[in-house]
This record gives C-alpha cells, sequence and structure tokens, in this order.
C-alpha cells in the first residue's frame, strides 16, 4: 500500500467520526421541556395511599413509618392497601350482569335507548361510586359508637 492510500483512509475515518459526533449531538438535543416533564413524571415514585378504618384504632395521620428505639426505620410493617379487592363471587356477578346486558342488546330484547340508558346509569356508578363511599365512611366515623353494657 502506499502513503497517498493510507492518507486517504486516515481522512476518511476521520471525517466518518466527525460526523457520527455531530450527529450523536445532533440526537440528543431532541428533547423538548414538555417531553422532559413527562419522562420526570413517569419516573416518580408513586404516592402513598393511606386509608382509615371505619371502626378500631385509628392510623397515624403524618407517618405509618415505624422506628427502632435507636431511630432507624424498621421495614417489618405491612404496607396498608388502598381498599379491599372485590370477591370471585362479586367479579362473576358483575360478568353475568354484563353480559346479560349484552346479549339483551344484540338479540333485541331492549332498545337501543334503553341500553345506553343503563349503560349512562353503570358509568354513573363508577364515577361517584368513590365520593359517595367515602363520605359514607366519615359519617359513620363521625356518628357516637353505641354503649355497650
Amino acid at each position: 500500500m502506499g502513503s497517498g492510500m493510507v492518507a486517504r483512509l486516515n481522512r476518511y475515518s476521520v471525517l466518518c467520526g466527525a460526523m457520527c459526533g455531530i450527529l450523536a449531538l445532533t440526537l440528543a438535543g431532541c428533547s423538548t421541556p414538555e417531553e422532559k416533564a413527562a419522562y420526570a413524571k413517569r419516573k416518580q415514585s408513586p404516592q402513598a395511599v393511606i386509608v382509615k378504618p371505619a371502626k378500631g384504632s385509628q392510623i397515624e395521620e403524618t407517618s405509618t413509618q415505624q422506628h427502632y428505639k435507636d431511630g432507624y426505620p424498621s421495614f417489618n410493617a405491612p404496607p396498608t392497601a388502598a381498599n379491599v379487592q372485590i370477591n370471585d363471587q362479586q367479579a362473576g356477578d358483575m360478568v353475568k350482569q354484563l353480559t346479560a346486558l349484552g346479549s339483551q342488546r344484540k338479540s333485541g330484547a331492549i332498545s337501543e335507548a334503553e341500553y345506553q340508558k343503563r349503560v349512562a346509569e353503570m358509568r354513573k356508578l363508577a364515577a361517584d361510586h368513590g365520593q359517595d363511599t367515602l363520605q359514607e365512611i366519615q359519617q359513620q366515623g363521625a356518628q357516637p359508637a353505641p354503649a355497650q353494657n
């Protein structure tokens, strides 16, 4: 190989390296502040959910974290759940109800207007049920406990 060929090869490799570097720098700056904020939001840890029991001992408002006598945190306490899960029987009943409604619509046993009315009722229940239940629990907590003899 002649020295001209080596010089040409070196210039080519330097040129390719420079182009790759420019491309990498260009691609690195392609995120907007909105994209960065959305990425940071996805990476945030989830917020703790603490549920007060309707009856029984009250949960400490500030933190449920337990500490040892020397001040170090204890991770032995189980986490509190947001709410109880529905059981298999409740899920099965819900599936049967929705399946029956769909089959009634398909067979023509109910009109489209009646179907849409029932769907709207279910959606309203889904939207309002959480707040209604919370108010019910708060009312139960505000009522004095009955005296036991």
